[in-house]
Order: C-alpha cells, then structure tokens, then sequence
C-alpha cells in the first residue's frame, strides 16, 4: 500500500496492493493496524455502498456536530470523480477543492477526514462505490451545498451525458448560505 499525502492537513490518497492472475484480482481494502501506521487511527462504525449510473452526482455532503464523520472511500466497480471541499474554519485550504478519479481499475481510496464535503460523479454505468464511516448517519445532522456552486468551482467533468441528480442534492443551498447556517 502506497499512501500519498494532499497539501490538505490528513486528506490522503491510498494506493492498494492489487494481486492479480488468471482467476481474476485479490486486494485489501482495509488493514486497521496498517492504517493506522499511515497516521488514520478511526473507528469505522458504518459502511454504505451506493449503485450509480454514468452521469449521477452525488453531493455535495456533510454532518455537523458530534456527528461529524472521516470516511474512507473507494470504487468496487466503475469509476467515478471524487471531490472534496475543506469546510473547517481557519484551515488553511479552507474553500479549496481536491478532485482525484477514484476507479477499480486504479485500486486508489481517498480518506477524507472530518470537515470536509464530499461529492463523487459516476464516471461508468453500474458503478459501486464504497464508503466506511467513522460515526453513524444522523439525518439532522446532515448538511450540503450545491454541486455546481460558483464560488467553490468544482472542475466536474463533461462526460458526453446529461448530470443526474436528487431533487435534495438539487435543492441545496450555496457554499456561503450553507457554512452561515452552521
């Protein structure tokens, strides 16, 4: 494992050993004790795994409070953009984005600590896109700003298709108007 370090304070990028022959592929996707030697000491609590078509975008997403959560993601299938906005007042990247293409093909995960906002396209139909999480879901604890906000500027791709997104993820507020209501 091959662990790549961000000029964002504990956001990292985790290349996988990736073991291959003719039967297919083997890799580990988590070692807590090797992760932990790579400076990310979590907890995982909850793990989700989400299904989109090419063209979904999800996000951008965030919880607040003692609900807060790191997440380590990955793509078990497909390959989608991933993009990461640093929320936490007084970083110095705050309102900065980091965008990598996370893929199976790749073996890359991202781990995004606390404070960050998360939102990944899917670059593939059919794409399984893991996630571990370090605390619960907690509904009123969940915030978002909009996508396609332009104060932030996240470079999504043009994939040659129509963006597919939730009517909540649609309805989010700006950047500004998000972080003001914290």
């Amino acid at each position: 494992m091959n662990v790549i370090d961000t000029d964002f304070e504990g956001l990292k990028i985790i290349e996988l050993d990736v073991f291959g022959d003719g039967r297919g592929r083997f890799l580990e996707t988590y070692n807590a004790r090797r992760y932990s030697q790579e400076g990310i000491h979590c907890a995982f609590l909850q793990d989700n795994v989400s299904v989109s078509q090419r063209g979904v975008l999800r996000g951008m997403h965030w919880q607040t409070g003692r609900s807060a959560q790191s997440k380590l993601v990955s793509v078990l299938s497909g390959a989608v953009f991933d993009a990461v906005v640093d929320i936490r007042p007084g970083s110095g990247t705050f309102g900065r984005v980091f965008t990598t293409e996370l893929s199976s093909a790749n073996g890359r995960q991202l781990f995004i600590p606390r404070g960050f906002a998360h939102g990944f396209m899917s670059l593939e139909d059919n794409t399984i896109f893991s996630y571990k999480c370090d605390n619960l879901y907690d509904k009123a604890s969940e915030r978002g700003f909009r996508y396609d906000d332009p104060e932030v500027r996240i470079p999504w791709p043009d994939i040659g298709c129509e963006r597919i997104l939730s009517p909540k993820d649609l309805a989010h507020p700006s950047f500004r108007d998000a972080l003001a209501a914290l």
